[in-house]
């Protein structure tokens, strides 16, 4: 069986290797699980000194062999939070403005993908199939044939990628597209991906590669997870302190391109144009803090605390309190036991690739009694998730009245949404993404 090689910039910690805690590691048991694997990125860790005698760790758990690196502090700062984070994140977001672009950062990002090549080119085999995941590693694939590595490499970006009249704001916007022709399969997540990035190849006259592979979750598991955390004493503490009253809850990383701010402003207006639910409703929001030390971050936590406060001044009481918030994470298991908890989710994100919360909620929930999730438009989930409340998250009173309606539909009303659903999200699922990439990989003919 041939050997499967994910790049990644991060590789799942120590504690996740025998049972993936969340994001690609959990996206990816599948594929893991399937083929004897080398999982090749950065350890997370920041060594000192310039890195030239860095050391390679491996650590094989099962069929899978971990090997990582270091990065050195300038490395760190230039690749990570500089360029991947302070640029292409924010442009592939739309939130071009937000770039804080500098030429030093774009010259490391391309020498730690140099780097990653020129450890991972020596331990390849001609028969393996390299996968290449997201932003951190555009160039990656360039950079592995520039040491004349003949593999099948493919390439999945997990987040959006925009129109070409936006991600021409990239000075070396033509450079990136034209690495982007080392790869033999390139992946997206919805169509309007897709049509952005093989418009941008047409402008520069390379023909269109990039494909859709929307991504999905583990639903079985996840339902099986929500159903025995139910007895987790937090949960029962939980149901206990609602009163049998509805919980309204969103599950987000802090960061500006998950309309943490527009959905609280919705709560407001929710509550100040139905007042009959004071008092009668909670709203559990749930943001670990993510890139503390960048000023945008810290100014998105600063809004956030100043809004919350805003509307518990406002609206609470010595006996009940509208917003309960928190800001570090939560087991896996205590979110999926929330989540079936709940009686409708907001999920509003101004831009995402596909948004996995959103398919989570949906698995979680109680055939007989289902939430209801409430989902922006701009979610790449959006597309085929029709049955949840499309709200546009920009609009307060849009997802006001999306609330107003998730509360009051009856049961029949519910369930019948929420089948559509789970129709959807259990038709496309973590392992059937993986295995349709690694098929298309397949497919291709190596010289």
């Amino acid at each position: 069986m041939q050997r499967l090689v994910i790049v990644s910039n991060r590789v799942p910690a120590v504690r996740d290797r025998k049972q993936p805690a969340g994001g690609l590691a959990v996206a990816l048991r599948a594929a893991v699980q399937d083929h004897p694997c080398l999982w090749f990125g950065w350890s997370g860790q920041q060594i000192g000194g310039d890195g030239a005698d860095r050391a390679l760790g491996v650590d094989t758990v099962g069929h899978v062999t971990y090997a990582t690196i270091g990065l050195t502090h300038k490395e760190y700062n230039g690749f990570y939070q500089g360029y991947s984070n302070a640029v292409l994140w924010p442009l592939c977001h739309y939130r071009a403005g937000f770039m804080n672009y500098n030429r030093h950062d774009q010259q490391v990002y391309a020498s730690v993908n140099t780097l990653f090549a020129t450890r991972l080119a020596p331990m390849l085999k001609p028969d393996d199939m390299v996968w290449v995941h997201d932003y951190h590693l555009f160039p990656l694939g360039k950079a592995l044939r520039d040491l004349k590595v003949k593999a099948r490499i493919g390439f999945f970006l997990h987040i959006p990628f925009p129109p070409w009249s936006l991600m021409r704001a990239l000075p070396e916007a033509p450079a990136l597209m034209r690495d982007l022709r080392a790869y033999d399969v390139i992946g997206v997540q919805t169509e309007d991906d897709a049509r952005n990035m093989n418009e941008a190849f047409a402008v520069l006259g390379i023909p269109a590669r990039a494909r859709v592979f929307p991504i999905g979750i583990d639903p079985d598991s996840f339902f099986a997870c929500a159903c025995e955390g139910q007895n987790l004493p937090q949960v029962q503490r939980l149901r206990q302190d609602l009163r049998g009253l509805p919980l309204i809850i969103g599950v987000d990383r802090m960061d500006y391109s998950k309309g943490l701010l527009e959905r609280l402003r919705g709560y407001d207006t929710f509550l100040k144009r139905y007042p009959e639910y004071r008092g009668k409703v909670t709203y559990l929001q749930i943001t670990p803090v993510s890139r503390g030390s960048v000023p945008e971050y810290q100014s998105l936590r600063a809004e956030l605390d100043q809004i919350v406060g805003h509307i518990n001044g406002t609206y609470g009481a010595f006996d009940w309190t509208p917003v309960r918030y928190l800001t570090h994470p939560l087991p896996r298991e205590l979110l999926a036991a929330f989540f079936q908890l709940s009686s409708a989710a907001l999920v509003t994100p101004l831009r995402d690739g596909m948004n996995l919360v959103a398919k989570e909620y949906v698995a979680a929930q109680v055939p007989e009694n289902p939430g209801t999730l409430i989902l922006s438009r701009f979610a790449g989930a959006a597309a085929d998730m029709e049955d949840a409340l499309l709200v546009n998250p920009h609009d307060s009173d849009e997802i006001a009245a999306a609330l107003h309606k998730a509360l009051s539909l009856s049961g029949s009303e519910r369930r019948v949404r929420w089948e559509r659903l789970r129709a959807e999200v259990w038709r496309v699922t973590a392992a059937g993404w993986a295995r349709s990439f690694i098929a298309a990989m397949s497919e291709v003919r190596t010289t």
